[in-house]
């Protein structure tokens, strides 16, 4: 018996056929030819791995896996695949450091770092946090819960 589709295979069945009805649409006003979709995106697949928490549950390498079907031995897998899908709506990039420029508090968040590295939304991903002023701290929580609760 065929298993029903679940409602990220359902979602991206829909943004396929949608993108493709607008591909045509726009092809037939005159737009001249658009480039092809591509059918297959790479995985949204990332290593986090997270030192200095002060939480021994939270230290450690995990694998998350956030495309068609949420896997991984990450702690909190299907929330941090949640929040990674509410991010990729906002448009914004989670993983791009703090601007040189940006003015920061100086308040220090502890001692606790990650790297996240993989694949999101096609692009390639070399990041890492710290908790060491006010915009590193903002850019964990904004992160959370793919990076851990912590509070220094």
């Amino acid at each position: 018996m065929p298993r029903p589709f679940d409602v990220r295979e359902t979602l991206m069945l829909r943004r396929l056929v949608l993108a493709s009805l607008a591909t045509a649409a726009a092809g037939t006003a005159g737009l001249g030819p658009l480039p092809p979709l591509p059918l297959l995106s790479p995985p949204e697949k990332l290593t986090v791995t997270v030192a200095e928490s002060g939480h021994p549950d939270a230290d450690g390498t995990f694998e998350l896996r956030c495309d068609d079907r949420v896997a991984g031995n990450h702690p909190a897998h299907q929330n941090a695949c949640d929040r990674l899908d509410r991010l990729a709506d906002e448009g914004g990039d989670p993983f791009a450091p703090v601007p040189e420029d940006e003015f920061c508090t100086q308040v220090y968040g502890g001692p606790a770092v990650a790297h996240v590295t993989g694949t999101w939304q096609g692009r390639t991903v070399d990041a890492r946090f710290s908790r060491a002023n006010g915009c590193e701290i903002n850019r964990w929580e904004n992160l959370e819960p793919v990076l851990p609760l912590v509070r220094g």
